[in-house]
């Protein structure tokens, strides 16, 4: 806005504050009203529908910053002051001294006016993206999303070879096997078994279509030790392995127990890309499956071998079978930093996610989060193993530390700072709304090709009690800058300093895709919002133009969902604080 329009739009705002503190009780002023959108284009991602109105509440009602708030309500009691004083010298013979008080308050009121202004478009700029890429972004139908199949008894599945076992439980590879009238169906969900993984000789290549994956199931039997063998105490007793259960898997056993029980049961994640889906959820008795005897013998029930600890029931779990994990993945390859840099932004988005759903991981390792190629070899990677993780409704991340028998999480070597130094105690809480962000800091070394320092391969690891933030490794010189600062900002000790989440997402969002715009010496609001619309068209575009959307664009599609302006904003001056810094 050019000085002239500023000191005529201050005057105007000056002679209504003067009638509004010279005049009669009455309504209250509204500043600019017709300009601000309405609640609905502006309600942030947090607000409850059918806030209530009114002077008090219309700042927090229109989404601006915290900062905007104490500004305008600062401004408003100098207005209030300097309007008084002008009255008293315009009674008195208003002089030079008091028409050029006046004339400077109008013109600073017109330039704030202007940057309340412009922040609120760019509110609801963002707000107006994210809704249209929310609706984009719906994951497609579950695998087993058909009446054809229930998918609650194990018999309906066969059963491969074993994929990986942990500390309570073993994955099988699994498919279906389908009646010729389902056959079609079967094919077009990618049910069925294809012909195997083929052994290639030397020097011939594979001509033909890839082929459909062998068992594109995989089942998750859990070790029954001490839950006992009826279903409502294997429900509670693993509940936790039920948080990124969708509807349609727990409507089968699991509906029937709750609905007996009249309990909420397990909070439930929506879903997301980046986390792990249970396609189906039941109990059933244990059977000897391959190498059950070898692996795991002492958590077989004694009918399977007389010296067995477990019980004759437990609980399964069907899930999209992935081809390996992250450490089985990062073993073989060595991403460049572009890549590794997108592989940690999807762990980011995950955890994100986690967070706004008032869950924590806290078993955040390379051998929890699951690996997938697109068409042109790119990762994608996916969160799973929620056995440790906190997910209730009364307490969300904030776990009350009464004594030392409260479980803090399963990774000990990646416990974040403040979990690793809390101490029990009649009012100790213990904060995991950052936990998760730290672990990805940490996982960061190894993506990047280094060792994880708090593991302590070959040298003496870290501990995430007791370490300090100059004796953390240098990420190579390879990795963008942006980035190399990134991951240390997400291993500070203190966690009221470490990024968010959602503003670290944001950060390589803009270092990937915006590095034109963030080079500008002076950023301004509009200059992000076009960047903004720029990259939101091309995102269309290109899902639209492609079957199969390459992994960057499902990662702009995520950014442009969860468009939020104030952590944008914080990404931004984080980035510009580290070019700027010597």
């Amino acid at each position: 806005m050019a000085v002239r329009q500023a000191l005529g739009r201050g005057l105007q705002l000056g002679r209504a504050l003067l009638l509004r503190f010279t005049a009669k009780p009455g309504p209250a002023y509204g500043w600019g009203r017709p300009e601000w959108p309405g609640p609905a284009a502006v309600r942030g991602r947090g607000e409850r529908p059918g806030q209530a109105a009114g002077p008090v509440a219309e700042p927090r009602r229109l989404g601006l910053p915290d900062r905007y708030r104490f500004f305008r309500q600062s401004v408003a009691g100098l207005a209030a002051r300097l309007q008084r004083q002008f009255v008293l010298r315009a009674r008195g013979g208003a002089g030079p001294c008091g028409r050029a008080v006046f004339l400077a308050f109008g013109l600073g009121l017109g330039l704030v006016e202007e940057k309340q202004a412009e922040g609120r478009r760019a509110v609801s700029a963002c707000q107006e993206i994210q809704a249209i890429f929310t609706q984009k972004s719906k994951l497609l139908p579950d695998l087993l999303d058909t009446r054809r199949w229930q998918g609650f008894q194990l018999d309906e599945y066969l059963i491969g070879q074993p994929i990986g076992k942990g500390c309570s439980a073993a994955v099988y590879e699994a498919t279906i096997p389908v009646w010729p009238r389902d056959l079609e169906v079967a094919k077009s969900r990618g049910l069925l078994p294809g012909r195997g993984p083929d052994i290639i000789p030397r020097g011939e290549e594979r001509e033909q279509a890839p082929q459909a994956p062998a068992f594109p199931l995989a089942i998750k039997m859990m070790w029954n030790i001490s839950a006992g063998s009826s279903s409502e105490a294997i429900f509670s007793e693993m509940s936790q392995e039920l948080v990124p259960a969708s509807r349609v898997a727990l409507a089968g056993e699991y509906g029937e127990v709750t609905h007996r029980k009249s309990n909420r049961g397990p909070k439930q994640l929506a879903p997301h890309p980046n986390i792990i889906r249970v396609l189906r959820a039941f109990t059933s008795s244990v059977p000897l499956l391959p190498g059950a005897l070898v692996d795991y013998p002492d958590v077989l029930p004694p009918r399977l071998n007389p010296e067995g600890l477990g019980h004759g029931r437990t609980l399964f779990l069907v899930m999209k079978n992935y081809p390996c994990t992250l450490r089985q993945y990062l073993r073989e390859n060595t991403p460049s930093p572009r890549l590794a840099t997108v592989m940690l932004l999807q762990l980011l988005e995950g955890v994100d996610h986690l967070v706004q759903q008032g869950v924590a991981h806290r078993d955040l390792k390379s051998d929890n989060i699951l690996v997938e190629l697109d068409a042109d070899g790119c990762p994608w990677l996916v969160i799973s193993d929620f056995g440790c993780c906190l997910a209730d409704e009364c307490i969300g991340l904030q776990l009350p530390f009464t004594s030392r028998y409260v479980d803090l999480g399963g990774n000990g070597s990646l416990r974040a700072p403040e979990v690793s130094t809390a101490r029990p105690g009649p009012r100790a809480v213990v904060d995991y709304s950052k936990a998760d962000a730290w672990a990805v800091g940490a996982l960061a070394y190894e993506i990047f090709g280094l060792a994880n320092p708090f593991y302590g391969q070959g040298r003496a690891p870290l501990e995430s009690r007791s370490y300090q933030e100059a004796q953390l490794p240098a990420l190579p010189e390879a990795v963008p800058l942006a980035v190399r600062q990134l991951v240390r900002a997400l291993l500070q000790r203190d966690a009221s300093k470490r990024p968010s989440a959602r503003v670290a997402a944001n950060v390589l969002h803009l270092s990937l895709w915006g590095e034109r715009t963030l080079a500008l010496k002076n950023l301004k609001l509009d200059k992000m919002i076009a960047w903004l619309l720029q990259q939101s068209a091309a995102t269309l575009l290109a899902n639209r133009l492609t079957e199969k959307s390459c992994v960057e664009t499902k990662m702009k599609m995520l950014f442009l969902a969860n468009l939020e302006y104030e952590a944008l904003c914080q990404a931004a001056l984080l980035l510009h604080s580290w070019r700027a810094a010597p």
